[in-house]
């Protein structure tokens, strides 16, 4: 994250240099982009959850409407110091599943039926609590953050490139020593920025769900329940339907399951890390 705010402010500064030539003017524009960058991840922070559950089409039920289910989230829950969260079902014969809220006390977690239809009491302890540590680890709010800022730097390398293309250089720019080394570099950045920014997204986000795993593992005290379930999940090649690109990083495993193509290419641009290695994982914390 460190690195990822740091990447930010680089950019912001190389195209501040590229737009004005003026050092001091530059650190300013670097300024305002951290600030919108601040504002972007405060209002995705709000709005994110109720966003995910209605482009999701999950619907929310009580616990009369599946007690088994709710029973379990509460235990999980008093074990793990969390307040229930509200429960919602996707109804989609996928198995998967997604948790979401800016915080412990606004959080949600989503199942779809498929999920629920065929995993054993086991097994869907260990795929709540996997859902519950990313709300206790505060996986939402970093997603937050990440798809904010990825966001910001996608429209300031557009908003770059259009002025570089339709509006030229002013005469105080081209007049200035080494602007024309910051247009270059800030060409190249406003190109390759967007994909960078994209990858360490990624790379957080893998790192997240092993964080969850490890963290659920914890929770019930049987890692195994979470192993049992994740290979039910690995083995189903069914896609789920309401999942797409911008949501696909929250839930347990990759909606999309588009996995063709070169194995390096995929743990690279994947939001999911392998699941024979977070099984592998699992299995070494039971030993």
């Amino acid at each position: 994250m460190y690195l990822f705010i740091f990447f930010v402010s680089m950019v912001g500064y190389v195209f501040g240099m590229a737009w004005t030539g003026n050092d001091q003017q530059a650190i300013g524009i670097m300024g305002m982009v951290g600030i919108g960058a601040i504002i972007y991840a405060i209002i995705s922070y709000y709005s994110a959850g109720k966003l995910t559950l209605s482009i999701s089409h999950a619907k929310e039920i009580k616990k009369s409407d599946n007690p088994t289910l709710y029973r379990t989230v509460e235990n999980l829950c008093i074990a793990s110091g969390l307040p229930t969260p509200k429960m919602y079902i996707i109804d989609d014969t996928a198995l998967n599943a997604f948790a979401t809220g800016r915080d412990p006390n606004h959080a949600a977690v989503a199942i779809t039926q498929g999920l629920l239809d065929k995993l054993e009491k086991v097994e869907l302890e260990g795929v709540m609590a996997h859902e519950l540590s990313h709300i206790k680890n505060y996986d939402i709010r970093l997603q937050s953050i990440t798809v904010a800022l990825i966001g910001l730097i996608a429209l300031l390398s557009d908003i770059f490139l259009r002025s570089i293309m339709y509006g030229g250089r002013s005469r105080n720019r081209s007049n200035n020593k080494g602007g024309g080394i910051f247009i270059i570099i800030g060409i190249v950045l406003a190109i390759l920025s967007p994909i960078i920014a994209k990858l360490m997204h990624l790379a957080i986000s893998r790192e997240r769900e092993y964080l969850a795993d490890a963290s659920g593992a914890m929770i019930t005290r049987y890692p195994e329940g979470l192993v049992r379930a994740l290979e039910k999940i690995s083995a189903d090649r069914e896609p789920l339907e309401v999942a797409n690109k911008a949501t696909a990083h929250l839930y347990i495993s990759n909606p999309l399951k588009n996995e063709k193509g070169m194995k390096w290419m995929n743990s690279l641009f994947s939001t999911h890390p392998p699941m024979e290695d977070r099984i592998a994982r699992l299995r070494g914390m039971a030993n």
